[in-house]
């Protein structure tokens, strides 16, 4: 069985603040996009992924230390429930479960009849109206997809679990701008459901990128600058989803301050393209001498109101 635990460093009493602080430092030391060379690095970091799927969450993590290693087992199936026998991981399937299972079937996104992006959650409201186009043996699982090829696009190869007990390895296409919460529809590779196979749907799960977040079709990042390129002015290089563009940061600019790079943002077929913003952070020198401090006592002098004046409930 796979220790979550001793993948992440922590103890297994640790808590919430404590894996979230390991998996932060983790994923920043093997994240694919900022280790290209390290062919070892995206095995790693999905290891630390899945670590952290499963202690961050209290009920899984409450799962994971009841169950031992029958837990992978359990959570290798994944799938919201079959028609009929038994899935991967070995669990009697409950047709009465899966008969209320219903969805949308049409094609208004666009997508090839393989991949159909799809957006109704199991147990809506629509079902019962829905109940005619849907199939019983439907499943589905989570995808998880990188922040970067949600934005720009790409493949996930996604392990998709057999009745048999094998694994096949499914290369899944990602349409560019696809948000979290969407369904990707494999057609034909679900259960059997009263003599016709049903489908499967990958909902996407956005993998958190150590420096960029991502809100609507707007990307954040923070561009750390010295103080004296905060007073003076400067220039710093931004890697964008469109390539790297030059930003120019105004002398006297603020930490916090947000500077737009307009249509850098998410750019979805249909949609018109989102910002990035670029928030500056004031970073200081490790150590300050008596001679800074005394320049900036100064500064406290020459300018004595304080940055929080405006403050109030």
């Amino acid at each position: 069985m796979t220790d979550y635990y001793q993948i992440l460093g922590v103890s297994r009493n640790a808590s919430q603040e404590e894996i979230e602080k390991a998996y932060k430092e983790l994923a920043r030391k093997y994240h694919p996009d900022l280790h290209p060379d390290d062919k070892n690095a995206k095995k790693k970091f999905q290891e630390v992924q899945a670590a952290f799927d499963v202690l961050h969450d209290p009920q899984k993590r409450r799962q994971y230390d009841e169950m031992g290693p029958a837990f992978q087992q359990f959570a290798g199936a994944g799938a919201r429930r079959g028609a009929r026998g038994r899935h991967a991981g070995g669990m009697p399937f409950d047709i009465e479960d899966i008969l209320t299972q219903f969805f949308r079937r049409g094609t208004a996104s666009g997508f090839p009849p393989e991949m159909e992006e799809f957006s109704v959650p199991f147990g809506s409201g629509r079902r019962a109206r829905n109940a005619g186009r849907a199939r019983a043996g439907d499943v589905e699982f989570e995808l998880r997809v990188p922040l970067k090829t949600a934005v720009m696009g790409g493949t996930v190869d996604f392990a998709l679990p057999r009745p048999d007990g094998s694994v096949e390895t499914v290369t899944v296409k990602i349409p560019a701008g696809i948000e979290e919460g969407k369904r990707i529809r494999l057609r034909g590779k679900g259960g059997d459901a009263l003599g016709a196979p049903g489908d499967v749907l990958l909902k996407v799960v956005l993998e958190p990128h150590p420096h960029v977040t991502r809100r609507g079709d707007h990307l954040y990042v923070q561009i750390p600058l010295t103080l004296r390129e905060a007073i003076e002015g400067t220039k710093v290089d931004v890697p964008t989803p469109k390539g790297v563009v030059t930003l120019r940061v105004p002398p006297g600019t603020s930490s916090g301050k947000k500077l737009r790079i307009r249509g850098h943002g998410v750019q979805a077929e249909g949609r018109a393209p989102g910002d990035l913003f670029a928030e500056v952070l004031i970073v200081l020198p490790p150590q300050l001498d008596d001679e800074v401090l005394r320049l900036a006592r100064e500064l406290d002098r020459r300018y004595p109101s304080s940055p929080r004046e405006p403050w109030q409930w």
